[in-house]
């Protein structure tokens, strides 16, 4: 079986289709995720950056997020001169009224969509700023900004995005979507001025892995990110493939899992470890993958075909 669409992977990540910004976006394979990871956040995110991760998961959604937080990890990460702000790509989301707190929200939910973006958006720059002067949030950017997801109707959800692309390319670099289906992304694509960048799906057997959606995704290089890619597939982590690779490269069965995950192209994979040796044998596990799909080319073939077949990629092989 060839696999000529999906061997067009990478295991360092991938440049974004970014919009006209004076230097490409580059967002790596592994996205440290800091969902409910609540007053330890700084210190995590922290922790992930000087133990080698580069890019960062984050939402102004106070209910699941310390987003204030996740700008101190930062902050500090690039004072300890462990990191430049420009080698890293950060990402935040605009949560919709009813993914909020009520009593904890980055705006007023009774003003417009429009409105509500825009608060959010300043209260990320803000959250997000390089120093911690409060001024230096005057000359931060954001890498992507994704919609956590659709908002209730359609035209709502467009209201949201092209009050978004007043931002991009100087604040926001790029734009994306979460949580979405491939009719509400297709719609999106046919009527955004600024297309989307990345789509960030829960990857799992109840959506049948998004095989259609990550094909369109390929198609129009968006960048795929899975998140829950672990928690939520029990059943991938014991599989024949993964188990196989685990075995071959004496990696554990969850960078295994990420492995062929990545294996499947156009893809990055939400990390959350809050372990310490987790976030060095996983970044550690990547380079062993690809030397190993490097070194036994056949092998790992064999083994991302069986893969496929398991997530019903190999549909689109034929």
């Amino acid at each position: 079986m060839a696999r000529t669409a999906l061997s067009r992977m990478s295991w360092e990540g991938y440049t974004l289709q970014s919009a006209q910004t004076a230097s490409p976006t580059f967002i790596p394979s592994f996205v440290y995720g800091t969902a409910w990871k609540r007053d330890r956040t700084a210190g995590l995110v922290h922790q992930a950056i000087t133990n080698g991760f580069r890019a960062v998961d984050t939402a102004a959604q106070p209910k699941h997020y310390r987003e204030d937080l996740v700008g101190e990890g930062i902050r500090k990460a690039i004072g300890d001169g462990v990191v430049r702000r420009e080698d890293l790509y950060i990402q935040t989301k605009f949560t919709s009224v009813h993914g909020q707190d009520p009593d904890d929200m980055p705006y007023d939910p009774n003003a417009s969509v429009t409105d509500q973006i825009h608060a959010s958006v300043q209260s990320s720059l803000h959250n997000l700023r390089p120093t911690a002067e409060p001024e230096s949030a005057e000359d931060t950017y954001i890498d992507s900004l994704v919609l956590h997801s659709p908002l209730p109707t359609m035209a709502q959800t467009m209201e949201a995005w092209s009050a978004l692309e007043t931002y991009v390319p100087h604040r926001i670099h790029n734009l994306g979507i979460s949580n979405t289906t491939l009719p509400v992304l297709r719609e999106i694509v046919s009527l955004a001025k600024v297309k989307p960048a990345v789509v960030q799906n829960r990857f799992y057997g109840g959506t049948q892995f998004d095989v259609p959606l990550r094909a369109y995704c390929r198609e129009y290089r968006i960048v795929y990110q899975s998140f829950w890619t672990l928690t939520a597939n029990p059943e991938l982590v014991q599989s024949k493939p993964v188990q196989s690779l685990a075995k071959s490269t004496g990696v554990s069965t969850a960078a295994a899992l990420y492995g062929l995950v990545l294996g499947l192209g156009q893809t990055t994979i939400l990390n959350g470890t809050t372990k310490v040796e987790h976030m060095k044998a996983d970044l550690t596990a990547l380079k062993t993958l690809e030397q190993f799909s490097s070194d036994k080319t056949e092998d790992w073939q064999d083994i991302l075909e069986d893969f496929d077949q398991l997530t019903g990629d190999h549909v689109y092989l034929e």
